[in-house]
């Protein structure tokens, strides 16, 4: 079995000239945690979740990701939780996302894929042919694509 008889075809993303207030818009409104952010190629160019976000919201003292301390992403001393959060929104997504991202060939060996998935304790991994975003493959995906037939009267 491979990548692309598995994946979810409709994948929900950003650009990477979006704001993070549209990366929450689409957390809340598909009820997901992670984003593949393209290109207009759309080529995968950044991978956002819901813990960087919280990262940025957090408290901290000297955070930096992709090479920038927070407060210089978030433009000023934030003490207060509201004001960081707001800040945030207007942020681009670029500016928290994870620049190296971890993909998966459409014809991959799911086997490979649930073995990349486990090994870096990532939840989604985005699909590409020919370095263009095609599909998502998520644990929950792979899991019910291997068991379903073979113990499917067995399961719940």
């Amino acid at each position: 079995m491979q990548a692309h008889e598995i994946m979810i075809r409709q994948v929900y993303k950003v650009k990477e000239y979006d704001l993070v207030r549209d990366v929450v818009e689409k957390f809340i409104k598909y009820q997901i945690s992670g984003l593949p952010i393209v290109n207009d190629r759309n080529e995968i160019v950044a991978y956002i979740s819901d813990g960087d976000i919280m990262r940025f919201i957090g408290k901290h003292k000297d955070l930096v990701i992709n090479n920038f301390y927070y407060m210089a992403v978030l433009k000023g001393d934030y003490d207060k939780f509201d004001e960081r959060a707001s800040k945030l929104l207007e942020s681009n997504v670029m500016d928290i996302a994870k620049r190296k991202v971890i993909t998966v060939a459409w014809n991959e060996e799911v086997e490979n894929v649930a073995a990349l998935l486990g090994e870096k304790h990532i939840k989604k991994l985005p699909v590409e042919r020919h370095g263009v975003l095609v599909g998502i493959i998520s644990r929950g995906d792979v899991i019910r694509n291997v068991f379903k037939e073979k113990n499917k009267d067995n399961l719940c």
